[in-house]
């Protein structure tokens, strides 16, 4: 064992250096409360005191995306609520334990039901309370401590027993820095991540209505009728009671085939499977009013499918690009078509009528056209998900200082951090 790790002590569920304190919660706040716990529907308004809400409270920030603002006549009886620079905001609910710093614009506002932590800025650094509530060691607490049935919520008495190490002051603000310095980056690609689907769903709405096209390209789009271009595949097999099927399923809201599971022939009480091969597009006839349709990929070429799905390929493939289909497919346009083709009282018990469904249209340019299209889309699709695998890596990246750091197994040099 090293030298580092023998002057250590005892902490929670692991271990802190000896020149480090530990204290509950409540010995480094000067305050621990809930914000207003009552806030009448008819108190909210367009302008006012702000309040927030659990649902603002993301992990290290606060979002001022979707604020509310309560009557000043309503708010006096709870001036003594009201937030300062510094406070910490934890969510009771939703996210329960997700905590972020309300930054000085909003001195003054207010919060509904959320929980409020004002730090002793002698004690703990306020950045460095927030990192460790929000790190795997805080949230491992809220999760054990917890309350509630099927919603749980984390209340006050819980959070003021919440174990906190507290190195000194310096060290605590050197390793905000490091670790905030990990934040930066990663809301950096997030920003960015925001950025690129909301271009890439700009390119949808202009090039898949021919609103915008593609460089070398022009001429009218034609109607044609779902029946004129899309064929129905069936493609029965022999059935083997030994053999291990492997079964695919969409996802709502254009979200994608997945292995669903993997059963013997013989597990199987209705043995309807058919086969799916890539380049079919399948429909969920019990959920299609929900997104639930799908290009078939390499990946999943071969998997079985219910009888629940059905299974469409061009009737003419030098006049329809079933990639371009697939995009088509995710545009409000194509949604409402599937609503229109279903009858029933309840979004969720409709029924698909796919013959009506056959008898809509959709405008097509040429293949080539369509072939440029989802290829300029397929890029934009790539780009993001490059862009989330490096924003999930950074994540593992900042989780593993704060594994360190955070208990002290990596000391730093305070000096060195200061002038970085």
């Amino acid at each position: 064992m090293s030298e580092a790790l023998k002057n250590r002590k005892a902490f929670y569920n692991t271990t802190i250096p000896v020149d480090w304190d530990a204290y509950e919660l409540t010995r480094v706040s000067e305050k621990i409360m809930v914000g207003i716990a009552s806030a009448a529907t008819h108190a909210y308004r367009n302008e006012g005191i702000i309040l927030f809400r659990n649902q603002n409270i993301k992990e290290g920030y606060l979002d001022d995306s979707d604020i509310l603002y309560i009557d000043e006549t309503y708010e006096k009886a709870h001036k003594n609520k009201r937030l300062k620079g510094g406070d910490i905001l934890i969510a009771r609910t939703g996210y329960p334990g997700t905590a972020c710093l309300v930054p000085d614009k909003y001195i003054g506002a207010q919060s509904f039901t959320t929980l409020i932590v004002r730090p002793k800025h002698e004690l703990i650094d306020k950045e460095f309370l927030c990192l460790y509530v929000n790190s795997e060691f805080g949230q491992g607490y809220f999760e054990t401590n917890q309350i509630g049935g099927g919603q749980k919520n984390v209340n006050a008495g819980t959070l003021e027993t919440m174990p906190i190490p507290v190195p000194p002051l310096p060290e605590q603000k050197a390793i905000a820095q490091v670790l905030s310095t990990a934040d930066a980056a990663i809301h950096t690609t997030e920003k960015l991540i925001a950025q690129k689907e909301l271009h890439k769903k700009w390119l949808m709405q202009q090039l898949l209505t021919g609103k915008k096209r593609l460089k070398g390209f022009g001429g009218e789009w034609k109607e044609h009728s779902y029946e004129k271009i899309l064929k129905v595949v069936k493609r029965n097999f022999d059935w083997d009671e030994n053999e291990l099927y492997k079964l695919i399923s969409v996802r709502r809201r254009s979200g994608g085939i997945f292995y669903r599971e993997a059963l013997y022939g013989h597990q199987i009480l209705v043995k309807t499977l058919r086969t799916a091969n890539e380049g079919d597009f399948l429909f969920s006839k019990m959920q299609i009013l929900h997104g639930a349709s799908a290009l078939v990929t390499k990946e999943f070429d071969g998997a079985k499918i219910s009888g629940s799905y059905i299974a469409v390929v061009p009737k003419d493939k030098k006049q329809l690009n079933m990639e371009f289909f697939q995009w088509y497919s995710q545009t409000p346009y194509f949604y409402h078509q599937t609503y229109i083709s279903s009858y029933g009282v309840h979004i969720e018990k409709m029924t698909f009528d796919f013959d009506t469904f056959l008898q809509l249209e959709m405008k097509l340019p040429s293949i080539e056209e369509q072939t440029a299209i989802a290829q300029v889309l397929l890029a934009a699709d790539k780009e993001i998900s490059l862009l989330k695998a490096k924003a999930d890596k950074l994540r593992e990246q900042k989780k593993g200082l704060m594994q360190q750091l955070l208990t002290g197994k990596v000391r730093l040099e305070i000096d060195k951090v200061k002038t970085a």
